[in-house]
């Protein structure tokens, strides 16, 4: 069954045709970069009413990507992320809300100058273009890419992964029908209906229609465009995530934050992945770090200095946390689990060569009250957050005010961080003169 569009375009399930798209979206993108902010906002708002109005139909099309996935055996972290419920889908309709109440980037003029000539210039905030966006088992990403891409006035071509098909096609019938009711053409949001892999190739070589490629996944999906696109890539959200605990910390403190970073929410890119201790604080800290967060079921792959102090806490009392030497490699690995790798460390320039050598730039941060190896981690620690005495979490387009985020940058071009509105957007020179002419 179809969706047929303002212009009379039919979006059938499974009939791909990478140039018709392409070419749509790229149509597309013109008549959404000339919308109003009211017009784009009304989309946003008939988003979020209808996610919440055809709940029944999305949750009972998830529960069958959740099936699907759970025959497979996939990892727990892998259905936490597929499982949408009532409280995942208000939150998301409240995130498109959000959205919509941001300022509109799209217009926006900034660097005004006066040039000796007279001749006034100035840069105008523009959308990209068209989106090729390619992501994994989180079906919120559909309506976080297509809520930020309509605001910013950019079209969309999205390609979820095989085991959101189900969950995807019902989130995208949502988002045309709104587009539709605000009489902007469905095809500024286009999802490719279809789990042939050969299809995100075809998506990577798409340069005369796509403006940038978007890959939201593990390593291997970054990997992939990186190597095969002919279009700018972004990549990012890959997380290995690290606190440096100093001396000076305030250990309860500190107890919390590094509780908050691993446990909240351990399967996403923002968790920590390992922590780092000042070997002075080690023999007090790390017994408390081991008390607390094996009562959330947290396990621990140790170097030998960590292993040493923790294991010589445990008792048959104590539940029997489960404390590992760390294996060649663990410190290279993004968990997304209830695993914690811990090492002990001589120095802070230890630990900011460890975040160099084995950290993705994504969160990293340091516990500590010391102004001097504060302001040194800040300075030499590049990440694409860096925080101080605050949990990795708050790595979010959502917490960072942006409303949602089409992905965490870790690259240095010009988006790093959560992608939100501005991030979407790129500029033009306006040269306004008095008849001007160019003398040499």
């Amino acid at each position: 069954m179809g969706i047929t569009d303002m212009t009379g375009v039919s979006f059938l399930a499974g009939a791909v045709d990478l140039q018709a798209m392409g070419a749509r979206a790229r149509h597309a993108a013109r008549n959404l970069a000339r919308a109003s902010t009211r017009q784009k906002d009304q989309v946003l708002e008939h988003i979020a009413a209808g996610l919440i109005q055809h709940q029944e139909a999305i949750l009972t099309a998830n529960a069958e990507d959740v099936a699907g996935a759970k025959a497979h055996g996939v990892q727990p972290y892998f259905i936490d992320r597929l499982t949408l419920n009532p409280a995942r889908l208000q939150g998301m309709a409240t995130d498109a809300r959000a959205v919509a109440g941001l300022p509109d980037p799209v217009g926006e003029q900034f660097d005004h100058t006066v040039l000796p000539n007279g001749l006034r210039l100035h840069k105008r905030r523009v959308p990209l273009g068209v989106l090729g966006v390619i992501y994994e088992a989180r079906p919120n990403v559909t309506i976080d890419i297509a809520t930020l891409a309509i605001k910013s006035g950019n079209a969309s071509i999205l390609r979820g992964g095989s085991e959101t098909i189900h969950s995807n096609r019902a989130l995208v019938k949502v988002i045309h029908e709104a587009l539709t009711a605000s009489r902007l053409p469905a095809a500024c949001v286009q999802l490719i209906d279809n789990i042939d892999r050969s299809l995100i190739h075809q998506l990577l070589q798409l340069h005369e229609y796509v403006d940038l490629i978007i890959p939201r996944g593990g390593a291997a999906l970054h990997k992939l465009c990186r190597e095969n696109s002919n279009i700018p890539v972004i990549t990012g959200g890959i997380g290995i995530n690290h606190f440096y605990v100093d001396t000076t910390a305030d250990v309860a403190k500190a107890v919390d934050v590094i509780y908050n970073a691993k446990v909240q929410r351990p399967t996403v890119c923002n968790a920590l992945g390992t922590l780092l201790v000042q070997r002075e604080i080690a023999s007090v800290l790390l017994p408390r770090v081991v008390t607390r967060l094996s009562e959330a079921g947290v396990a621990f792959k140790c170097d030998e200095r960590a292993y040493a102090i923790m294991e010589s806490v445990l008792t048959p009392t104590t539940g029997a946390p489960i404390v590992e030497r760390a294996a060649p490699g663990d410190f290279d690995i993004e968990w997304l689990s209830l695993i914690l790798s811990v090492k002990v460390v001589d120095s802070i320039d230890e630990a900011i060569a460890h975040i160099d050598q084995h950290g993705t730039a994504h969160s990293d941060g340091i516990l500590s009250r010391d102004p001097a190896n504060i302001a040194k981690f800040l300075d030499e620690v590049d990440s694409a957050a860096v925080y101080v005495n605050a949990s990795t979490r708050f790595t979010d387009g959502g917490q960072f005010g942006l409303g949602a985020e089409v992905a965490v940058s870790t690259q240095r071009v010009h988006a790093r961080g959560p992608m939100g509105l501005r991030e979407l957007t790129s500029y033009k020179w306006v040269g306004e003169g008095d008849w001007h002419v160019r003398a040499g």
